[in-house]
């Protein structure tokens, strides 16, 4: 269950992330901020990946590689939208919309990767719909 200390730790950290970009590009460019931030997870990644051993070069051809290529572009794509999304509204909107990732996700790997549906996945995943929607829209 070690996973679960990782994704805490996870959470601590990511919740610091929409607020303290939302102050840094108040007077930044939203792309530049990516540009650091993501700049230094690369440096710390490299840093982990060398510290540890894990393999680099074999892990450029091996035959899932299109998939962590294809990840990549998803993630640049996402952050630096996110980034300026967090650049131009709230917080307080700009982050639940965001957040609804993990309903994708969740649908994603229910429909193509075989993963159960149960009716508390179900449920949880229907109630995080109606959070957002309740955090996001005033009326």
């Amino acid at each position: 269950m070690q996973y679960i200390w990782y994704a805490l730790v996870a959470l601590a950290a990511y919740a610091l992330v929409a607020p303290l970009t939302k102050l840094a590009t108040q007077e930044l460019p939203a792309d530049t901020v990516a540009m650091v931030t993501n700049g230094m997870l690369v440096v710390a990644a490299f840093g982990l990946v060398v510290a540890t051993d894990r393999p680099i070069l074999s892990a450029l051809t091996h035959e899932h590689a299109p998939y962590m290529y294809a990840a990549g572009v998803c993630l640049a794509v996402g952050i630096i939208a996110y980034y300026r999304a967090l650049a131009a509204g709230p917080v307080s909107v700009v982050v639940p919309i965001f957040g609804l990732f993990l309903v994708a996700s969740s649908v994603i790997g229910i429909l193509f990767l075989d993963e159960a549906l149960t009716l508390r996945k179900a449920t949880g995943i229907v109630l995080a719909v109606v959070a957002v929607f309740l955090t996001t829209f005033e009326g």
